[in-house]
């Protein structure tokens, strides 16, 4: 272990506790999670309250007796040594406190697909009620019920300021974004419709939508 490493569970530890009674484990719609093997915590890379998220994600841990997985996801390179420091502090953190854990940070947007291929039997997706994503800025948790039958534990209230402004102009940002985009391509190919019809016409209209589907592809990255 390195002296980052060292130093982060000597001021960071966390208390032990002893384990809860199996009858007061936590459940989420009906589910009980006295199987659980591993806590699948997906880290978002936003203003989150890391000390306090660790906290909560640890003391779940420990109530299930489960090893804990730290995952995030980086869009921008230069996030990308950020985003392990933060994970290995968490990281550091609950070994500290007696619990199993590993980190893992990988490149993409998509959610779903990460969480695919790391799911195990027996693990539980952890993630936070503030973390939304995809066009309509849905709510990650519903996303991953919607298309993963695993069990999914919310934790809430860990972002220091409400982040709903943000999330408002976000989403007029994206909107905005995307009619412009369609109606430019709408426009564009209006034009190349009133061409002579051959080969040329042809290649055109498709190269335009492709470059419209690509942009809109693009554009819905920067907001997912």
């Amino acid at each position: 272990m390195n002296k980052l490493d060292t130093k982060l569970q000597n001021s960071s530890s966390i208390p032990s506790v002893p384990h809860s009674d199996p009858a007061t484990l936590p459940s989420v719609a009906g589910q009980r999670f006295e199987a659980t093997h591993r806590l699948l915590v997906l880290v978002p890379d936003a203003d989150l309250d890391y000390a306090a998220a660790t906290r909560r994600v640890w003391e779940l841990a420990d109530e299930l007796e489960a090893r804990i997985q730290f995952i995030s996801l980086y869009k921008d390179a230069a996030r990308e040594s950020s985003l392990r420091r933060q994970l290995v502090m968490m990281t550091a953190m609950v070994q500290d406190g007696n619990a199993s854990a590993e980190a893992k940070v990988e490149f993409g947007n998509n959610w779903v697909n990460v969480v695919k291929s790391n799911l195990q039997t027996g693990d539980m997706i952890v993630c936070f009620a503030e973390q939304h994503t995809g066009l309509l800025y849905r709510p990650l948790s519903q996303i991953l019920r919607s298309n993963l039958e695993a069990p999914i534990y919310i934790l809430s209230g860990l972002y220091p300021q409400s982040p709903s402004r943000f999330n408002m102009l976000s989403l007029i940002a994206l909107w905005t974004g995307l009619i412009s985009i369609v109606s430019g391509s709408f426009l564009l190919q209006i034009r190349l419709v009133s061409l002579p019809r051959d080969w040329t016409q042809t290649i055109l209209l498709i190269i335009s939508v492709m470059a419209e589907l690509w942009l809109i592809w693009v554009w819905n990255n920067f907001f997912s």
